[in-house]
């Protein structure tokens, strides 16, 4: 449950039969909450009043406990985009972290397989999206404490491969092995010398399409006539970077005929007598 006070700070729930959430304004008891319809006000123990809502996603993944930086709102809206993620999307991820692009694409219907190497960040994970989305959804979401920077396990292709690790283009190798031929490969970097090198090791391999986008988020104020940019503004948090897997080129089984070339050409008409 999400409670926002009449200065717009906002506290996240769990909420418990006989629990109470205390802060400075006093006690608020979450059996005042329990069965309640969203919207409503109460009021703690000083008089404070609180608004009440289930939280969005976007509400869980800023306040909810994390062991690493989260990505953003901003870049996971895009993020999703870039991707194409939807429903029975086989999805690799890693650099696991809090786990907010976990729940993003499970809750947008998402199978993932995901490789953390600290465990205390993919416990921290599991519980966030378990917090979010319900124990049912560990059936769509499989974290093992291990590198991507070493061979993706499995018997069968990923639609997806979804990164947020220091250095990506040691995972290109193996996404491309683990790809379906235009499965999504897409790297999230804080840097653009990541990105560029990302871009350099991209193309000398059959992935193709690639590019690389920034989003800025600027809010506005607007209040009555007075109408402006806000002054601050959520501005870089990192770099997309998308490609596609393509294939192979075909070689033809048998060699197409000669043909005479403008080099041979020159050659022969360099060597023909001439009369005079």
């Amino acid at each position: 449950m999400l409670l926002t006070d009449n200065r717009s700070r906002r506290h996240l729930l769990v909420l418990e039969e006989g629990g109470e959430f205390h802060s400075h304004a006093g006690i608020t008891k979450h059996d005042d909450l329990i069965g309640r319809d969203e919207g409503l006000y109460v009021h703690s123990t000083k008089g404070q009043r609180f608004r009440v809502f289930r939280p969005s996603l976007e509400d869980y993944i800023l306040n909810m406990k994390r062991g690493a930086q989260v990505i953003y709102p901003k870049d996971l809206g895009p993020m999703m985009m870039l991707a194409d993620i939807g429903p029975g999307m086989e999805v690799f991820e890693s650099g696991i972290g809090s786990g907010a692009l976990s729940m993003t694409m499970l809750r947008a219907g998402a199978k993932i397989t995901g490789y953390e190497i600290r465990e205390d960040f993919a416990n921290r994970a599991k519980k966030n999206v378990v917090g979010f989305l319900g124990e049912q959804i560990m059936d769509r979401y499989d974290v093992h404490i291990r590198s991507a920077y070493e061979p993706i396990d499995g018997d069968s292709f990923f639609d997806r491969v979804v990164l947020d690790l220091p250095e990506p283009w040691q995972v290109v190798p193996h996404a491309a092995n683990a790809l379906r031929p235009g499965g999504i490969f897409l790297a999230y970097t804080p840097s653009i010398t990541q990105a560029a090198h990302l871009q350099e090791v991209l193309n000398t391999t059959f992935f193709t399409e690639q590019k690389t986008i920034e989003v800025l988020n600027r809010g506005w104020h607007i209040e009555g006539q007075a109408v402006r940019p806000d002054h601050r503004m959520v501005a870089h948090t990192a770099f997309l970077t998308r490609a596609r897997l393509g294939v192979a080129p075909v070689v033809d089984a048998e060699p197409a005929p000669a043909t005479e070339s403008f080099a041979d050409t020159a050659t022969d008409a360099a060597t023909e007598p001439t009369t005079g």
